[in-house]
C-alpha cells in the first residue's frame, strides 16, 4: 500500500510509537518558531531545562504580537527573547519583519521538514509541504533541546481538489467551504491533505491561506504537494536549493475523502461568532457595514495585497467605513512601496498599520458599539476583536476591499473581468531584520536581559493520590483558549506575568473566576464539547494551573489545548456518558478518591459528586507517557526527572 504526504514525512521523522492513528508517537523536528505572546514563556521554559543550545536545524522567534508599546512590558519581553535567542542559537525577527507564518513561508520553510510553533497557525508551512504544527510553548521548547514531539497519530482526510476557481473566487472561499463542511471540530485527530488537479492551480500564497485556516477545523494539520508552484516559489526567494518533489503515492488510502469542485465555489463568509458559520454572500445579502480590517497570518501575501490594491486603485472608501491594511511582511511591504501599489491603497483612504498581526488578535482597531467589521482574519470569537457586542465576518481581501468601496457587504464579481496578479520571478528579498545567533563560543558573552514584568515559570506539584475539590467553574460548548485565557491589547503584555495574567483567567464566561479558585484553593472546571478550541497559547493551562485547577472534565476537547492540559500538570478527563454533564452543578463537592492509582493503572477514574451522591466513570484522555507526566506534576518535571 502507498502512502499520503504525511505519511511519508512522518515516517522519515518518527522516533517513537507506531503509525497507528491514535497510537502514540513521538517526532524529531527541524525546526520550530515562536512568537512574542507566547515566546517569553517558550524561552523560560527552555532555560528552565538546563539545555545551553537549541538542537534543531532552524528555531526563529518572531516579534509580531505584542508590538503596541504603551508601556515597558512588551518592550522588555522583545528584549528578554532577542538576548536568549543570541546566546542559545535562536534566529530572532525584528518588530516590524513581519508576522511569523508570512515571513517563515517565504525565508526558511522547506519541504518534507517537521516544524512546530508555539502558535495555532503554524500549519501555514503545510503550504510549502511541510508537515507544520501548532503546539503549546513547553512543546516547542522540549523539541528546542533535541526532544520528541508527541501526538496521537492523525487519520487522514483527502480533499480532493478538482476544477479551477472562478474569477473572483478565492482560495479563502476553499477553506470556508472545508470548515462548512467540517466544522469546527471535524478535524480533531486528522491531517487535511490537499490533493487532485486542482492543486495545480493555486500558488503558495492561496495554499497557504488554506492550511492556515485549517486550524480553525481542529486539525492536526493541513498539507499541500510540493510540485512545480512550490518550485517556483522558493526559487523566487532564492532558496531553490531546499525544494524537493513531494507527492502522495497512487496507491495511498485515506481514511476519509472529502471531494471540492473549485469551479463551483462562490464567495462566503463566516458569519459571528464561529469560523464555521459559513454562509454564501448571496445568501447574507446585503449588508450595511462598519470597518474592513484587511491582512493576518491568513491573508496578507503579496498575492492578496495586489489584488487589493488593484480593487482600490483609482476609487475612494466610502464615508462610513474604516479599512485597514496588515502587510504580512517587510519584503510585502517593500515590494508594494516600489510597485507603486501602495500609493494606490493609500489614496484610496486604507489606514496603513504595521506589519503584525494587530487587530486579528484584538492588538487595537476594535470596531465601534455593535459595528459590523469585515475581516480577513481567521477567528471571529465573541469578543476577540475587542467590542464584545461587535459582529465579525470573516471574508476573502477580494470581498473585503469591494465592501470597502461600496459600503455594505458587496459581492466581488461585480466588478467584471478581474485584473491578473502575476506572482514574481524574484522577490525582494533582504534579511536585515533577521539577527543571526552568536557562535556557540560567544553564547557566555550574551547576558539575557530581564524586565520587572517577566516573572518565572509557574512550578506545579506532583499528583496527590486523591482530589477533593469544587466544580468552580461550569462551561458549555466550543469554550476557546479566548474565553479561557482572553488576548487583547490589555492583557497580552502580562503573558509573561503568569500571577498578574491570572486575574483575567475565564473573565469572558465569568468575572468572578479568579476571586473564586483563591477563595476554595483551586478546584475543577467542567467543560461541554471541542472544550479549548482556537489558539494553541499554553497560558490557558498554565493560568488555571497557577489558580489551583487539578483536572477539567468535559465532553470532548481540542488536540492542542487537551496535550496542553497535561503538560501543566492538570488532567483532562472526559465523560464516558454525556448526560453525566448535566449531573454536575457549578459549586458542587467533587472527589477522585483513587486518581493517581488509577491513571498509574490506566483504568477508568472514578468520580464521586459529594454533593448529589452520585458516582461518574471519566476516562483520562493521556497517553502511556502523559499519564506519568501528570503524575509528576506536566512536562517540566517530566523532563527533569527523566
Amino acid at each position: 500500500m502507498g502512502m499520503t504526504i504525511a505519511q511519508k514525512i512522518i515516517k522519515a521523522h518518527l522516533r517513537s510509537g507506531e503509525m497507528k492513528p491514535g497510537e502514540d508517537i513521538g517526532l524529531h523536528i527541524d525546526q520550530t518558531l515562536t512568537q512574542d505572546a507566547t515566546g517569553t514563556m517558550a524561552y523560560l521554559e527552555f532555560e528552565a531545562m538546563g539545555v545551553p543550545r537549541v538542537k534543531t536545524e532552524r528555531s526563529v522567534a518572531y516579534i509580531d504580537h505584542n508590538t503596541l508599546q504603551s508601556g515597558f512590558e512588551n518592550a522588555d519581553d522583545h528584549a528578554f527573547i532577542r538576548t536568549v535567542a543570541q546566546k542559545h542559537g535562536i534566529y530572532y525577527s525584528r518588530p516590524g519583519n513581519g508576522i511569523c507564518h508570512q515571513v517563515h513561508l517565504e525565508r526558511f520553510g522547506a519541504p518534507g521538514k517537521t516544524l512546530i510553533g508555539s502558535d495555532s497557525h503554524t500549519p501555514t508551512g503545510g503550504g510549502l509541504g511541510m508537515l507544520a504544527m501548532g503546539a503549546g510553548g513547553l512543546d516547542v521548547a522540549v523539541a528546542m533541546g533535541g526532544g520528541e514531539y508527541h501526538i496521537p497519530m492523525p487519520k487522514i482526510t483527502k480533499i480532493n481538489l478538482t476544477g479551477k476557481l472562478s474569477p473572483w473566487v478565492s482560495a479563502k472561499d476553499v477553506i470556508l467551504r472545508v470548515l462548512q463542511i467540517l466544522t469546527v471540530k471535524g478535524g480533531v485527530g486528522k491531517i487535511m491533505e490537499y490533493t487532485g488537479e486542482g492543486v495545480k492551480t493555486l500558488t503558495v500564497p492561496e495554499r497557504a491561506t488554506i492550511t492556515n485556516m485549517g486550524a480553525e477545523l481542529g486539525a492536526t494539520t493541513s498539507i499541500f504537494p510540493s510540485d512545480e508552484n512550490t518550485k517556483h516559489f522558493l526559487e523566487a526567494q532564492g532558496r531553490g536549493d531546499v525544494w524537493i518533489p513531494l507527492e502522495a503515492d497512487a496507491d495511498a488510502e485515506y481514511d476519509e475523502v472529502i471531494e471540492i469542485n473549485l469551479s463551483e465555489l462562490e464567495p462566503m463568509a463566516a458569519c459571528p461568532h464561529s469560523p464555521d458559520k459559513v454562509e454564501s454572500l448571496s445568501e447574507i445579502g446585503k449588508m450595511r457595514i462598519d470597518q474592513c480590517c484587511i491582512g493576518s497570518c491568513t491573508n496578507s501575501s503579496l498575492l492578496d495585497m495586489m489584488r487589493v490594491a488593484s480593487i482600490l486603485k483609482g476609487k475612494t472608501v466610502a464615508p462610513n467605513v474604516d479599512l485597514t491594511i496588515s502587510c504580512g511582511s517587510k519584503q510585502v511591504y517593500n515590494t508594494l512601496a516600489q510597485n507603486g501599489a501602495l500609493a494606490d491603497i493609500v489614496d484610496a483612504g486604507a489606514r496603513i498599520l504595521e506589519c503584525a498581526c494587530g487587530p486579528c488578535i484584538g492588538m487595537g482597531q476594535a470596531p465601534k458599539s455593535g459595528g459590523i467589521s469585515l475581516r480577513t482574519f481567521n477567528r471571529n470569537f465573541e469578543g476577540r476583536s475587542g467590542t464584545k457586542d461587535a459582529q465579525v465576518y470573516l471574508v476573502s481581501p477580494e470581498v473585503a476591499a469591494v465592501s470597502a468601496i461600496a459600503g455594505y457587504l458587496t459581492d466581488p464579481r461585480t466588478l467584471g473581468e478581474p485584473i491578473e496578479i502575476k506572482l514574481p520571478d524574484e522577490y525582494l528579498i533582504n534579511d536585515n531584520l533577521i539577527v543571526p545567533p552568536v557562535p556557540e563560543s560567544e553564547m557566555d558573552s550574551i547576558e539575557v536581559m530581564r524586565g520587572p514584568n517577566i516573572k518565572p515559570f509557574p512550578t506545579s506539584e506532583p499528583l496527590t493520590d486523591s482530589i477533593e475539590k469544587k466544580a468552580v467553574l461550569k462551561v458549555g460548548d466550543n469554550i476557546t483558549t479566548d474565553h479561557i485565557m482572553p488576548a487583547g491589547a490589555k492583557i497580552l503584555p502580562y503573558r509573561s506575568n503568569i500571577p498578574h495574567l491570572s486575574q483575567f483567567c475565564f473573565a469572558v464566561c465569568d468575572e468572578t473566576f479568579p476571586e473564586r479558585c483563591k477563595a476554595e484553593n483551586g478546584g475543577i472546571v467542567i467543560g461541554g464539547m471541542n472544550y479549548g478550541q482556537g489558539s494553541s497559547r499554553e497560558h490557558a493551562a498554565l493560568v488555571p494551573m497557577y489558580l489551583g485547577i487539578k483536572a477539567v472534565i468535559a465532553k470532548s476537547y481540542a488536540r492542542i489545548h487537551c496535550a496542553n492540559l497535561a503538560n501543566a500538570g492538570i488532567i483532562p478527563l472526559q465523560f464516558n456518558n454525556e448526560a453525566d454533564y448535566d449531573g454536575i452543578d457549578q459549586m458542587d463537592e467533587l472527589s477522585l478518591p483513587n486518581v493517581k492509582a488509577e491513571l498509574a493503572a490506566g483504568t477508568a477514574v472514578t468520580l464521586k459528586n459529594i454533593t448529589k451522591g452520585t458516582d461518574i466513570e471519566l476516562t483520562a484522555l493521556l497517553t502511556d507517557r502523559e499519564r506519568a507526566m501528570v503524575i509528576d506534576g506536566g512536562l517540566l518535571n517530566y523532563t527533569k526527572n527523566h
